[in-house]
């Protein structure tokens, strides 16, 4: 199962590991219970002084395996092989219950073994997807710490059965106890708040209490966290708040165009901003959402940014670096059927449609890109474009012509997503040419046709486009004196990573040139 270059890295990480722990497997007779035993039987072979391997497990999935720990109640069971995205899940696993600390705050470990009752949690992933990772790894080690918690990692292939009886049609899908916890990409701070319900008033108290900030940037993607860094480097008193860290770049697969890095992911790239800006005297401030900003009134006053949980942080400067989102195609079904058939990650959500029937909307390159990744896994794509012509690359659209097992539909008007027993069942489209209607049966539609700015709490406050972009001149200032925006939610016309990092940094730039030449807020005696 490991090859040697991997067998000595993976020998390299379990040096730290300093407790020992068992790997208890419940195995069978089928191929992948084979591979689980061979890749067990690597790791414990690679570190036998500290892990040791037993195969009496009688678990109810197989094949799954336990990490248990002498001394421990720790309740945590990987069923059925955690390799692809999720082998850095193991190893943290491996290198957690081995006694090595986790790289997160001391107070969100004590906020953890803090939670009181029974959480049973049972995670749905596939191994091609990217939003996964953070969640595995997060409920990994919550189960580590606190015995009350109890987390299953399950990899939907090895599972068909439960994933069809459960109506599982996008990963990562948490239940707790039985019943749903949340879907999509979460990390651990979301998971604990969601769990402990008072932390957001505790929050929302110490952060009323924070001292004005030089510099508040809105928002953690490229824009944000460039600001964010440049601004620190002035030496002045810089915050960030930010829903989550990296922004839309943590659903980006590969990016192979930001200068200087040939090739990463969106969530290694989402890491190493995180990881750059946290070099700096930022204070961030996670999964926090805006919901109202208050120019300051006068030169040298203060602006007032309200927070979704009540809490008021004040600034000279504020620099909005919101991000965008995915568009909806807005048509009957979308709303009811999301997550159940409806989609908007390919990479993540496609090997559950297996052999199946798909659409995606939209034609250009993230519509067409797409299709082809999901061709390699389904039976059927259709694509469906609004356009006389796909607005893809030209290399793109050839290689999705090349295809056998795709239909390419331009100049079509979805007009619904249709479903039955709670799940798609198909689409209906107009020939816009024609004027008249088609149906085509499927299991899923993905939803691939642009990006909304994140500024609708912003209406009123500066000035947006048509489109809802925040306006901006060359230095990145809005209409509002003191507040500059930078990004993907502004007027720049090319929403790309490098260009809305450039962005940040002259919105950082011309921050503190306001901040030179306006006076300083009187501070009562």
């Amino acid at each position: 199962m490991l090859d040697d270059t991997l067998k000595t890295q993976l020998a390299a990480y379990l040096e730290r590991v300093t407790q020992p722990f068992e790997l208890v497997a419940t195995l069978g007779d089928d191929e992948t219970s084979r591979h689980m035993r061979e890749l067990l039987e690597a790791i414990a072979a690679l570190r036998p002084e500290h892990i040791r391997l037993r195969t009496d497990g009688d678990d109810a999935r197989v094949p799954s395996f336990a990490l248990q720990r002498a001394g421990s109640a720790m309740q945590l069971r990987f069923a059925g092989l955690p390799l692809g995205h999720e082998f850095t899940s193991l190893v943290l696993a491996l290198l957690w219950t081995g006694g090595h600390p986790p790289k997160i705050e001391p107070a969100l470990i004590e906020q953890i073994r803090a939670l009181r009752g029974d959480f049973n949690f049972e995670v749905y992933m596939s191994l091609s997807c990217h939003n996964c990772p953070d969640v595995v790894q997060a409920l990994s080690l919550m189960a580590i710490l606190n015995p009350a918690i109890k987390t299953t990692i399950i990899e939907g292939g090895a599972f068909q059965q439960e994933v069809t009886a459960r109506d599982i049609m996008a990963v990562p899908m948490i239940f707790l106890n039985g019943e749903v916890f949340a879907t999509g990409r979460m990390g651990i701070e979301e998971v604990v708040a969601k769990l402990d319900q008072g932390a957001a008033a505790r929050e929302a108290e110490r952060l009323n209490a924070e001292a004005p900030y030089d510099v508040l940037i809105v928002g953690g993607g490229p824009a944000g966290a460039a600001a964010a860094v440049y601004a620190a480097r002035k030496g002045i008193r810089v915050g960030l708040a930010a829903e989550r860290f990296g922004g839309q770049v943590n659903d980006t697969l590969a990016i192979e165009n930001y200068i200087s890095v040939l090739e990463t992911d969106g969530p290694k790239f989402a890491a190493a901003l995180e990881a750059h800006t946290r070099a700096y005297d930022v204070d961030i401030m996670s999964l926090q959402r805006a919901v109202a900003l208050t120019p300051a009134t006068e030169p040298g006053g203060l602006a007032e940014l309200r927070l979704a949980n009540g809490a008021t942080l004040r600034a000279r400067s504020v620099i909005l670096a919101t991000g965008a989102r995915w568009r909806n195609v807005n048509v009957p079904g979308e709303q009811e059927y999301k997550n159940k058939g409806v989609a908007y990650c390919p990479h993540c959500d496609g090997p559950l449609f297996k052999g199946k029937d798909v659409a995606v909307i939209g034609g250009g390159n993230s519509g067409v890109e797409a299709a082809i990744d999901l061709a390699g896994v389904v039976r059927h794509v259709t694509v469906i474009e609004f356009m006389p012509q796909l607005k893809a690359d030209a290399v793109l659209v050839k290689k999705l012509y090349s295809l056998p097992n795709v239909t390419v539909h331009t100049n079509a008007q979805t007009l619904e997503i249709t479903g039955t027993a709670g799940k798609v069942d198909g689409l209906r489209y107009q020939d816009r040419a024609s004027g008249q209607e088609h149906r085509i049966a499927l299991s899923g539609v993905f939803v691939q046709i642009g990006l909304v700015p994140n500024t609708e709490w912003l209406k009123g406050t500066v000035e947006l486009s048509k489109f809802g972009e925040i306006v901006i001149d060359a230095k990145g200032q809005t209409s509002a004196a003191g507040v500059f925006a930078a990004g993907d939610c502004t007027t720049v016309p090319y929403k790309q990573i490098v260009v809305a990092a450039g962005a940040g940094a002259t919105a950082a730039l011309a921050a503190f040139d306001h901040l030179i030449r306006t006076p300083a807020p009187v501070v009562a005696a």
